[in-house]
């Protein structure tokens, strides 16, 4: 799977104003580091990552992920995902509230860059 350029961008800019109010809610761990940490916790319930993550970046989210099933997408570039919540560039983000998460799942692809979505447990 490849990122598409016809991605609808609508909805991705959507979900990065949701990812804010999430991150206003303190509902956001910020990295991949914190988002790994969130995952081996069990409080993720979706992690984001940047389309142009790093694939050392990308492996560590994606290999934690592999037998878990907490859905993985992608959301835009790292400078994008990190200033929607307020931060500088980041590859990944973890969404710890259920609502937040079912909201941003809505408005993000299911298929963003190979490998993401593999990674989450099929879903």
């Amino acid at each position: 799977m490849e990122i598409s350029s016809g991605q609808n961008r609508s909805g991705r800019a959507k979900a990065l104003e949701l990812l804010g109010l999430a991150q206003r809610a303190g509902a956001v761990e910020r990295g991949v580091d914190a988002a790994r940490r969130a995952v081996r916790e069990g409080r993720a319930r979706l992690v984001l990552i940047a389309e142009d993550a790093s694939a050392a970046q990308l492996k560590k989210i994606t290999g934690l992920l592999e037998h878990r099933t907490v859905p993985c997408r992608v959301a835009g570039g790292r400078a994008e995902l990190g200033a929607a919540v307020g931060d500088a560039a980041l590859s990944a983000v973890a969404v710890t509230r259920g609502e937040f998460a079912e909201s941003l799942l809505r408005h993000l692809p299911e298929h963003g860059r190979e490998g993401a979505d593999d990674a989450s447990g099929g879903r």
